[in-house]
């Protein structure tokens, strides 16, 4: 079912090495992104794909992971990403991409579950470092980063603590908890 899939779906920081996606997985991720629903059907969304050893540094020191875990500076070598995709707005198609972002993104993630694979959504990236690195064209703008690779963390979901800190963190065992709103706070009113 998916709210299953849901639940196992979780911003993963730290990877195993093997098994990487491959350049067919990762283009499967796309057809997923390509066929969500986008505003006013403009579709301006583009990707670059990268898994290859000598391109992953590039990506992985623009980015800033876990900003609740002040002492972590992310992940070590050998539990980095294995590949990335690097979703870009067409500002000769849209000046603002709007919820296109985040629809491909959790369609991407959800693919990538599927797959056996976990992702992280980045928002926190030196766009204009990942710019030059990657070459990427006048006119596309880097909306987010999706770091992939098969999972090398336990991530679990926790109940909200009573004093409503939604900060997630990790326990004397490196087990990640993210605390979840109940069902209960967030429906407002039922007519």
């Amino acid at each position: 079912m998916l709210i299953d899939m849901m639940k196992r779906t979780r911003s993963y920081r730290r990877f195993q090495q093997e098994p990487a996606p491959t350049l067919d997985e990762l283009r499967s991720l796309i057809e997923i992104a390509r066929l969500t629903p986008s505003t006013a059907n403009r579709q301006p969304l583009k990707f670059i794909l990268v898994k290859e050893q000598t391109e992953l540094p590039k990506v992985f020191s623009t980015l800033s992971w876990a900003g609740y875990l002040k002492d972590w500076k992310g992940p070590s070598e050998g539990e980095q990403p294995t590949a990335y995709v690097i979703i870009l707005s067409d500002v000769a198609i849209s000046k603002n991409p709007g919820i296109d972002v985040g629809l491909a993104a959790q369609s991407m993630i959800l693919g990538a579950q599927e797959l056996g694979f976990g992702a992280c959504l980045l928002a926190a990236i030196d766009r204009p470092s990942l710019s030059k690195a990657l070459e990427i064209p006048e006119g596309l703008e880097i909306q987010l980063v999706v770091a992939l690779g098969t999972p090398g963390e336990d991530v679990r979901l926790t109940a909200l603590p009573s004093d409503g800190d939604i900060r997630y963190w990790r326990d004397e065992e490196d087990v990640h908890f993210v605390p979840k709103r109940s069902l209960e706070e967030l429906i407002v009113k039922t007519l």
